[in-house]
This record gives C-alpha cells, structure tokens and sequence, in this order.
C-alpha cells in the first residue's frame, strides 16, 4: 500500500480522505511526517494554491514517502460573482473562524433571493514515478438561511447540496464523502493510485 503525505494537519479533512482511500493508501499528515513551517497560498486559484502545496511538501521530504498531495477547496457562490472562492478559508479575514466566515457569508447574502452555490475542490498530487497530476471535484447546491447540524466543519451547516434536503453538516460522514466535491476528488485520486 502507498504511503502518501497529505499536506493538512486539519483533523476534519484529514478524517474525510483517510476514510475514502481507507484500503488504497495510507495518509500521513504533515505533523505525522514531522513537517512544520507555513505553506504558502498565494495563487489566484485553487489548482494554483494545490500546487504549492503539494511542492512545499515534496521539497521537505515527500519525495521520501510515495507521494503527497494536496488539496485546496472554494465555495463559489453565484449572487457574489463566484466570492469568496479562492479566499473562502479566510473571507472574515487572516486568523478568522469558520463562525467568522459563515457570519459574513450570510450577512452578504442578506435580502438575496439567489442563493446558488457550488464547492469545488482541486486536488494536485506528486508521485515519484508518474509526476504530478490534478484532481477536481464539485458539487451545486444552495446557501441555507441559517445553520443547520453540528457536523463537519466550515461552510457545512449552511451548505445543502442539490437533491437533498439537509447541510452537510447534518450528513452522515460517509453519505457526505460520497457526494462532496472532496469526496468526487478523492475518488479520481484514489482511482488513479
């Protein structure tokens, strides 16, 4: 099995992708390789953004692993010219919460009847032997009025995707892993390994 490093110590993320490619690869985060430092993020795009991060990775030890990867994720939400994108983890600003960001999405889309949204997910993954390669997924929904469940993290409790009546964050972790836009990407990664 492939030991790959995934550029997160985000114990949310790091829990999603270690269920999907449960039997295919083992997932190292960077604490577990013993990597420290800031990665940097200053594309203009998540493939961008992916990128750096997978080679930060790479130049301090990944390449002694099988491989590593990484990932950057946006919501795109349509009445906001596709905001905040590239910059949904920080929206509220540099050392916001994901209270922080939730509260300023939805005071954005205050009076907005047009509530369409979509997740989208990159996923930039270096192997030894094969290079590198990107994965994408997404997912179309809406943003909700107000929070809804209490699992997941991020945008989940106000995100419902299309064909469903509940947030993400009311999902059980495997329906959701099944549906997301990291979900769809880890499954393109995961069929590639």
């Amino acid at each position: 099995m492939k030991r790959l490093i995934f550029a997160t110590n985000n114990r949310h993320k790091l829990e999603e992708v270690r269920a999907a490619l449960a039997g295919r690869a083992e997932v190292v985060s960077l604490a577990e390789a013993g990597l420290e430092g800031e990665i940097p993020e200053t594309a203009d795009t998540l493939e961008g953004n992916a990128q750096q991060k997978a080679e930060w990775v790479w130049a301090r030890g990944g390449d002694t692993y099988d491989g590593c990867f990484a990932d950057d994720t946006g919501l795109e939400v349509e009445a906001l010219g596709g905001a905040p994108g590239v910059y949904s983890a920080r929206y509220a600003g540099e050392h916001c919460s994901f209270d922080d960001n939730i509260d300023k999405l939805l005071a954005a889309l205050d009076g907005e009847d047009n509530r369409r949204a979509r997740f989208r997910t990159a996923i930039c993954l270096i192997e030894r032997e094969r290079g590198m390669r990107f994965f994408e997924g997404a997912v179309e929904g809406q943003i909700l009025r107000e929070r809804y469940g209490a699992g997941g993290f991020g945008y989940d409790p106000v995100f419902m995707p299309d064909r469903f009546a509940v947030s993400f964050a009311e999902m059980p972790l495997e329906v959701k892993n099944r549906i997301s836009h990291r979900g769809l990407a880890v499954e393109k990664l995961a069929a590639a390994l």
